[in-house]
């Protein structure tokens, strides 16, 4: 006889349709955005190192400037206000003559044979002109200053520059025109403030320069020399007389010295630089 028992369906029906609703919720909880405030925190650094990177290029690029080389001599040349003016070298004079100089200071010419002491000596009183320039033609930068007008903060900034640096010499220098006056060989560029930047510039460009100076490595110290750092040979503010060593070198008298408030044109015309300050 026939079983009554009847075959049922397949089971698991129901069970299947619970698996697809957890995959697809499955699917919408995995399915996330992309992470914004990530991206946009890595973007940011990108970009800052990218600044600091650039900003610090163009200031190593600046400083570079200012450096000579075989194919930048004269870096002074981009320095606004720079006097150039071309002088013949190794002429000297003795320790009792004067030098009848074309400009004020002086920058260039006829000099002691003895040099001042210019390892970064900041001399409190004024010395001798003929001196200081036998300086510049070794490679010195000297930094004259009008003591009436330079002083507290804007000297001490001044000597900051020139104490213990060799090639660099630092003097009062007695009626100056203007403030400042910074001193190369065959180069001058006179300044109103120990703040102008151009002080640097015109130092990193000159000092030790091989390239303008007539006597490169040339001795700063004065051992043996004669010349003594602590009484040094005084500087004298009247204008030379008829006995006067000329800027030729050889010619008593040719010319006098123009006042230090008023210097005056060099033989041949000198040239300035008119390039704009460096930002």
């Amino acid at each position: 006889m026939a079983s009554g028992t009847q075959k049922k369906g397949p089971q698991g029906g129901k069970g299947g349709k619970k698996s697809a609703v957890s995959a697809a919720r499955a699917s919408v909880v995995t399915k996330k955005g992309p992470p914004w405030a990530l991206i946009a925190g890595i973007t940011a650094i990108v970009l800052l190192a990218g600044g600091v990177f650039t900003y610090a290029y163009f200031q190593v690029s600046a400083a570079q400037k200012f450096i000579a080389s075989d194919d930048n001599k004269d870096p002074s040349e981009a320095i606004s206000g720079v006097v150039k003016v071309a002088y013949a070298s190794g002429q000297h004079v003795q320790a009792t003559q004067r030098v009848a100089y074309d400009q004020s200071p002086p920058f260039g010419g006829p000099h002691d044979g003895v040099w001042a002491d210019c390892t970064g000596i900041v001399y409190p009183a004024p010395v001798r002109n003929e001196n200081m320039v036998h300086t510049l033609e070794h490679g010195t930068v000297w930094i004259a200053y009008n003591p009436d007008k330079v002083q507290g903060a804007e000297l001490d900034k001044l000597k900051s520059k020139v104490e213990g640096t060799a090639y660099m010499v630092m003097s009062p220098y007695p009626g100056l025109d203007r403030p400042i006056s910074l001193q190369s060989w065959g180069h001058q560029l006179k300044l109103d403030s120990a703040e102008d930047e151009r002080i640097e510039q015109f130092i990193k460009s000159l000092r030790a320069n091989n390239y303008q100076n007539p006597e490169p490595g040339g001795r700063c110290d004065s051992n043996q020399t004669g010349f003594d750092p602590a009484n040094p040979p005084p500087f004298v503010a009247e204008k030379p007389g008829a006995d006067a060593v000329g800027m030729d070198g050889k010619t008593p008298g040719a010319g006098t010295a123009p006042s230090a408030s008023a210097p005056a044109s060099a033989p041949a015309a000198p040239t300035t630089s008119a390039a704009a300050p460096s930002q």
